[in-house]
């Protein structure tokens, strides 16, 4: 999560996960790091901290899981025996700890101001972009369409508000919600969005159709699912978007809906849910 004010900054957790099932945390990096400085088991897991058992037992994960053991013990000898990590368990730990730099890197680069000078890169936004597409992410839905966008423009009527999102400078849908959903929502021109609508609420329809719904995407079948009774047929949009319908066999059929076919969802406006992502 980001900090506020003067120090803003993006901070991030790495965990690796090996093909084979191996992982490293950071408490487990940190332990392996106090076992190279300390060479004792209980001085390493007051250093963590971690109790004597939970640092064996994450020793004894670790090296079960990973192709080289990363931690072996020592018995006797003048100084009494010991622990100390392997070459594999240095390795793991310099691999750790450079990956995580280079993170802390790119995140340090997504936060830096506006004002400041930064090389173009696709890969590369402000901290407010990218807490914006992490909230879209963390969104979760039984609804089967999901449009990011912002809020173009706001009709006020007299019981509720019609809402135009913009998807993209050609794409728009809209929705229809009351007036008090519009301010509980701090809906505003500007406000990033997710318009929702659930696959049973979209129709679809082929050649020049005129229907009373507000909200028309033109696209092309994509694909479609069939059961005994229903399908599911899906839309692909321009920009890389897609819709999903649920319609009934009997319309499949009778509209000869196929794979590279045109086709146009329509679904209404009061079928469209908003959420507000500000």
């Amino acid at each position: 999560m980001p900090q506020s004010g003067s120090a803003r900054r993006w901070l991030g957790r790495l965990d690796l996960a090996a093909p084979g099932g191996a992982q490293a945390s950071a408490r487990r990096i940190r332990l392996l790091e106090a076992i190279a400085e300390h060479g004792s088991i209980t001085r390493a897991a007051k250093a963590v901290p971690l109790s004597y058992k939970a640092a064996w037992d994450a020793i004894d994960a670790m090296n079960n899981l990973a192709e080289r053991p990363l931690v072996e013990r020592s018995v006797g000898g003048r100084q009494g025996g010991g622990t100390r990590l392997t070459d594999a368990g240095r390795e793991l730990v310099a691999t750790y700890r450079a990956i995580e730099t280079e993170q802390q890197r790119a995140l340090d680069r997504l936060a830096a101001p506006q004002g400041r000078a930064r090389a173009p890169s696709p890969e590369r936004g402000d901290a407010q972009q990218l807490g914006l597409r992490l909230r879209r992410l963390a969104v979760r839905t039984s609804a089967r369409n999901q449009f990011a966008g912002t809020v173009a423009q706001l009709r006020a009527g007299k019981v509720g508000v019609e809402v135009v999102v913009a998807l993209d400078a050609q794409t728009h849908i809209v929705a229809g919600v009351t007036r008090e959903s519009a301010r509980s929502l701090g809906l505003e021109a500007g406000s990033a969005v997710l318009a929702l609508v659930k696959a049973s609420s979209v129709l679809l329809a082929v050649g020049d159709a005129r229907t009373s719904a507000r909200n028309h995407l033109s696209g092309t079948v994509s694909r479609v699912v069939t059961g005994p009774i229903s399908a599911e047929v899906t839309l692909a949009l321009p920009a890389g978007r897609s819709v999903t319908a649920g319609i009934t066999r009997d319309s499949l059929d009778r509209l000869a809906l196929a794979k590279g076919r045109p086709a146009s969802a329509l679904f209404k406006a009061s079928s469209v849910i908003l959420v507000a992502l500000d």
